[in-house]
């Protein structure tokens, strides 16, 4: 009988928890009617609703809490550049004062050198450059309070959104369907604190559509 030897496992306590998840710029109306992107990476989807959870003190959220709805646009490979001009940035003037070396930047859509697409159902742009963008609507927030092993003195918010809209670029839909081809869609991967791309298939489910 062959006996299975466990890999060893350490104890560990990490500072994040980010496993890997696409990630999601939340593009979202400020108060003088500008568009703040909010680049995240802690998503998670079920049917046509997503939760997010977001660092409480940002603009993206209160712009969130205020309007009550946002475009969630998934970034691809091509914009990892882009997405990390943007990740030292805060839409908060004066920037907060636990978002330690953030800078405050205004027009994030120059900056990333992005182009804005107006929405059907939501106030908030979309953003052209991403091949998917989800348009949505809060549907409850959940504020969560500070966590002793975490830095983040504004606590946590979670967010249940329902999507009203979904567009995606033509090329990553198989024609003739609304279904994304994952052999074309590149989504852009936040693996703890690190970028990655989409590595070569290792097969489908019984379930998969193409």
């Amino acid at each position: 009988m062959d006996i299975y030897h466990a890999p060893d496992t350490l104890r560990i306590r990490p500072s994040i928890l980010y496993f890997g998840t696409p990630v999601v710029l939340i593009t979202t109306r400020n108060l003088d009617g500008s568009t703040n992107i909010t680049p995240m990476s802690s998503a998670w989807a079920l049917a046509n609703r997503v939760t997010i959870g977001l660092a409480g003190g940002g603009q993206g959220l209160a712009n969130l809490l205020r309007e009550r709805e946002c475009v969630l646009n998934l970034a691809d490979e091509s914009m990892r550049e882009a997405v990390e001009r943007l990740a030292p940035t805060s839409g908060r003037d004066p920037v907060p004062a636990w978002k330690q070396g953030h800078r405050h930047e205004a027009d994030k859509f120059a900056l990333a050198g992005w182009h804005a697409l107006p929405s059907l159902q939501v106030n908030a742009p979309r953003i052209a450059e991403a091949p998917l963008q989800l348009e949505a609507r809060v549907l409850d927030a959940t504020e969560h309070p500070l966590e002793a092993w975490r830095d983040n003195a504004g606590g946590y918010v979670t967010l249940e959104l329902a999507v009203c809209e979904v567009h995606a670029h033509a090329d990553i839909v198989v024609p003739g369907t609304s279904h994304i081809d994952p052999r074309r869609y590149r989504p852009l991967f936040y693996v703890f604190r690190h970028y990655y791309g989409v590595g070569p298939a290792l097969g489908r489910t019984f379930k998969a559509e193409v």
